[in-house]
């Protein structure tokens, strides 16, 4: 029995990319949960967007070191097919993101920011968890979800869905992957 269940780990594992982790994600929420707390307490739209720019660049270093590390402990392949596509499906939303960024800050339109990037950060998610683990999509759906929630928000609570989205969900997804797909 033990080794019908090696085999399918194995065949499992080169067919779909295991190195989210989920230490790193409960770290990227800590850091997320601390930004709202500063991005809140920014008087300029400036300042606001400066904090959530630091927090996404930190979140980014934080995420893709604890994928090396935990690759490297696991010995997970990070670039194999299943990487690969990840990688592929994953990016393309967190450009559009990016890139949309700059035009919604300058057209003066913060109070849609938000739930801009949760719901891009969520269909990214939702794109490269089709190579991954079964938890990462129906991660990338909550942050979708929150997204919309953002959107319809008063302006006022704008750093409670980022709060809850970049903070919360990464610390409870993060904390459903270490315990359930080893870190």
């Amino acid at each position: 029995m033990e080794n019908l269940r090696y085999i399918r780990s194995a065949i499992e594992r080169a067919g779909s990319f295991t190195a989210v982790s989920g230490a790193g994600g409960m770290v990227m929420g800590l850091t997320a949960l601390a930004a709202a707390w500063m991005a809140s307490r920014q008087q300029s739209a400036a300042g606001w967007l400066t904090v959530w720019l630091t927090e996404m660049v930190l979140a980014v270093a934080i995420g893709s070191l604890a994928m090396v590390h935990k690759a490297n402990r696991t010995g997970a392949p990070l670039l194999n097919a299943a990487g690969r596509k990840f990688a592929l499906s994953f990016t393309p939303p967190i450009l559009a993101g990016a890139l949309l960024t700059w035009p919604i800050y300058h057209a003066g339109l913060l109070h849609i920011l938000a739930g801009c990037w949760l719901m891009l950060y969520g269909a990214a998610v939702i794109a490269g968890g089709a190579f991954s683990v079964r938890i990462v999509p129906a991660m990338g759906a909550c942050y979708f979800a929150l997204g919309v929630v953002a959107m319809i928000a008063p302006p006022a609570l704008r750093d409670l869905p980022l709060a809850a989205g970049f903070g919360g969900l990464h610390l409870v997804f993060g904390f459903w992957i270490y315990r359930r797909y080893g870190g």
